[in-house]
């Protein structure tokens, strides 16, 4: 879902991760997003702040673990 602007001054500020309206995490999507963001462009104690703030919103988010392939092996002998 875009954020466009209007809708972006519309939230609460209680749905911004840091101070002053920065990294929205109003929605699943947002949250993912806001981890990517700060990760690469904030400061450590940002990173600290969002990430604490999206897990305290959103718990599931950063304990999903990806799906397990069972793969069979075969002896060289088998068909």
């Amino acid at each position: 879902m875009k954020l466009t602007a209007a809708k972006r001054n519309a939230l609460p500020t209680s749905t911004f991760a840091l101070p002053n309206r920065r990294y929205p995490i109003e929605n699943k999507s947002h949250a993912i997003n806001a981890l990517a963001r700060v990760s690469r462009f904030g400061s450590p104690a940002e990173k600290s702040q969002v990430r604490a703030a999206v897990h305290n919103k959103f718990p599931e988010i950063g304990k999903m673990k990806p799906p397990v392939h069972k793969v069979k092996f075969r002896k060289p002998n088998e068909r």
